[in-house]
C-alpha cells in the first residue's frame, strides 16, 4: 500500500486529525500483552474500538512517518467495526475468550475472505482478493481476534532468489529494524517482527519454511514459535512446501505467543498434517509456569552457534542463566545437520510450484496469474519493479522440477526426514537423555544491502524446520545494541514443554526492552 492510499484508509477508518494527538499519547496498554488487555477490557476502562484506534494512530505515527518501519502493508477497513461488534458482544456477556477484542496481524500470505489482498508481496497478485478466509484466519476470528491488517514479508516467503534482500517485496517494498533502521529484520515474516517490537498490534502471526518465524523474532527481540508441523493448518497460506510450511506465533512475550498459538491451533480436514494434533492445544498456556526449567536437561548445541563471537559470549552468560533456574546443561553436538543442505532446497523446489499452483486455484481464481509460469512471466514484464534488487532464481528452477512422483524427490525427502528427524535431533534427545536444545536463535541483524544481498550469521533454525519440529525463540539481550534470541528445541510435539521452558526464562530475565527506532548503530 503507497502512502496515499494508507492515508486515505485512515480517514475512512474515522481517525481523521485525532492521529498524531492518539500516537503522541504515551499508552502502556499497547505495549502490554493480552492479559492486561483483557483485564482491562473486562473492567471497562478499555474497549476493543479504542484498543484499535490507538494501534492505528501508532501504526501512522510510527510505521507510515516517523521512523517509517514499512511493517504494515495493507490495513482492514473493518477493524473499527469489528471492534465495535465484539464490544457489543463483551457487554451482551458474550466472551469468547482471552482473544475477544485483541488486535492481531497477518502476514501478507495468509487468506482473508474479507476487503483486504493477499500476495505474498508480489505485484503479480496487487489487488487479488482471496475468496475465503485461511483456517488460521477463521480460527481468530472465532477466538474474537480483531484482524487490524496485514504485514509486509520477503517476497514470496523469501522464496525467489538466491541473492535475495530480506524484508522486501515488489508491493511492500523494504521493512526496516527498529533497532537500528539501516539493518535488516530478516526473513521472511519481516513485517511481522517489526510491527510486533515496534508495538504496532498485540499480536502477530508468521509463517516458517526454514527460520522464517525465528530468525526475525530474534533480530527483532521478541518471541516466535515455530510449532509441530501439522499443530497449525496450512489451509489457505501461501506456500512454499508442505513438508516443512506451518504458521506460528509472534508476540512480546511468551504468555501472548501461548494464548495466540492456543487459538490458531486445531484439526483442520482440508489439512491432514493436523489429524495428529487433536488435543495438542489444550496445555499451551497451562505450560506457562516459572518453575517449568527445574531438572530438565538441555543440550547445547555447540555445532550452532552464532559465529558471531560478541553473541556467543553473551549467550554464555544466559547459560548460567539456565542453570541457576534448575536446568542441567550437557555439550552436544546435533548429529548429520550437513547431511540435508542441499537436499532441502531439492525438496522445496519440487513442492513449491505445485503446492502453489493449489493454492492460487482454490483460493484466488480469479487472479491474472494461474501457474508458476505466469508469475514468471509477469515478472518479467514488470522487471523495472520487480527485479530491480534481484532475480527469480529459484521460481525458475522450481517451474523446471518434474511431479511429486519423482524418484528423485522422494529420495530427497527421505534424506531430509532420516537425518534431521531419527539421526538427528531425535538421536541426540535419546542418546543424551534430553528434554530439549539450546543455542543463540542465530547472529545480529546485518546492514541492508541491496547490491551483496542478504548475509546470514549462523542460524539454528534448520534441524527442527526439515524435522517438522518445535521451536521457541525468546528474547536473550543485546549486542552494540541489537537483539538476539535464545531458542528451544525438542522433539515432535514438545511445543508445551519447550513454551514452559521458554517462560521460565523470560520471566527470570525480561530481556526485552522496547526500541528505540535509531537511524544505526555503533560498535
Amino acid at each position: 500500500m503507497q502512502r496515499r492510499e494508507f492515508m486515505g484508509a485512515g480517514a475512512a477508518l474515522g481517525l481523521g486529525a485525532a492521529l498524531p494527538a492518539m500516537a503522541a499519547a504515551k499508552d502502556d496498554l499497547l505495549e502490554a500483552g493480552v492479559a492486561a488487555q483483557a483485564g482491562a477490557m473486562g473492567a471497562g476502562s478499555l474497549t476493543a474500538e479504542r484498543l484499535v484506534r490507538s494501534y492505528l494512530a501508532r501504526i501512522a505515527a510510527i510505521d507510515k512517518a516517523g521512523p517509517r518501519l514499512n511493517a504494515v502493508i495493507e490495513l482492514n477497513p473493518d477493524a473499527v467495526k469489528i471492534a465495535r461488534e465484539l464490544d457489543r458482544e463483551r457487554k451482551a456477556g458474550r466472551l469468547r475468550g482471552p482473544l475477544h477484542g485483541v488486535p492481531v496481524l497477518l502476514k501478507d500470505n495468509i487468506a482473508t475472505g474479507d476487503a483486504m489482498c493477499t500476495t505474498a508481496g508480489s505485484l503479480a497478485l496487487d489487488g487479488v482478493r482471496a475468496r475465503k478466509d485461511a483456517f488460521v484466519a477463521a480460527q481468530l476470528r472465532t477466538a474474537g481476534a480483531v484482524i487490524l491488517g496485514k504485514t509486509n514479508l520477503s517476497e514470496w516467503a523469501n522464496m525467489r532468489s538466491t541473492h535475495s534482500t530480506s524484508g522486501w517485496s515488489g508491493r511492500g517494498g523494504l521493512t526496516r529494524n527498529p533497532y537500528a533502521l539501516d539493518r535488516n529484520t530478516s526473513g521472511s515474516s519481516s513485517g511481522s517482527g517489526a510491527a510486533m517490537a515496534a508495538s504496532l498490534a498485540t499480536l502477530a502471526v508468521g509463517t516458517e519454511t526454514d527460520g522464517s518465524i525465528v530468525s526475525p523474532a530474534s533480530t527483532c527481540g521478541i518471541v516466535g514459535i515455530k510449532p509441530t508441523l501439522g499443530l497449525v493448518s496450512r489451509s489457505g497460506i501461501i506456500p512454499i512446501a508442505h513438508s516443512q510450511d506451518t504458521a506460528g506465533p509472534m508476540a512480546r512475550s511468551v504468555a501472548d505467543a501461548a494464548y495466540l498459538l492456543a487459538a490458531l491451533a486445531g484439526v483442520d480436514l482440508a489439512d491432514r498434517a493436523t489429524a495428529a494434533a487433536a488435543g495438542k492445544a489444550g496445555g499451551l498456556v497451562a505450560a506457562l509456569d516459572r518453575n517449568a526449567l527445574k531438572g530438565k536437561r538441555l543440550g547445547v548445541a555447540r555445532n550452532f552457534m552464532s559465529h558471531n563471537p560478541a553473541v556467543d559470549a553473551a549467550i554464555a552468560a544466559q547459560f548460567d542463566v539456565l542453570r541457576k533456574l534448575g536446568a542441567e546443561l550437557v555439550e552436544v553436538e546435533v548429529p548429520n545437520a550437513n547431511k540435508y543442505d542441499d537436499s532441502e532446497l531439492e525438496v522445496l523446489l519440487y513442492e513449491f510450484r505445485p503446492d502453489l499452483e493449489a493454492y492460487l486455484a482454490e483460493y484466488a481464481p480469479h487472479a491474472p496469474v494461474k501457474t508458476m509460469a505466469d508469475i514468471i512471466a509477469f515478472n518479467d514484464k514488470q522487471a523495472a519493479r520487480e527485479l530491480r534488487y534481484f532475480g527469480q532464481e529459484h521460481l525458475v528452477a522450481s517451474a523446471a522440477k518434474g511431479s511429486l512422483a519423482d524418484q528423485a524427490y522422494h529420495d530427497a525427502l527421505a534424506n531430509n526426514q532420516r537425518y534431521a528427524r531419527e539421526e538427528g535431533i531425535d538421536k541426540v534427545l535419546r542418546e543424551q537423555r534430553l528434554d530439549g536444545l539450546v543455542a543463540p536463535t542465530g547472529g545480529l541483524a546485518w546492514l541492508t544491502d541491496y547490491i551483496n544481498g542478504d548475509h546470514y550469521g549462523g542460524s539454528f533454525s534448520s534441524p527442527a524446520a526439515v524435522a517438522g519440529y518445535p521451536h521457541v525463540t525468546v528474547p536473550a539481550g543485546y549486542v552494540h545494541g541489537l537483539p538476539f534470541g535464545l531458542s528451544f528445541v525438542g522433539t515432535a510435539w514438545t511445543d508445551a514443554a519447550l513454551i514452559g521452558m521458554a517462560y521460565a526464562y523470560e520471566q527470570a530475565t525480561r530481556h526485552r526492552r522496547a526500541p528505540g527506532f535509531p537511524a544505526s548503530v555503533k560498535a
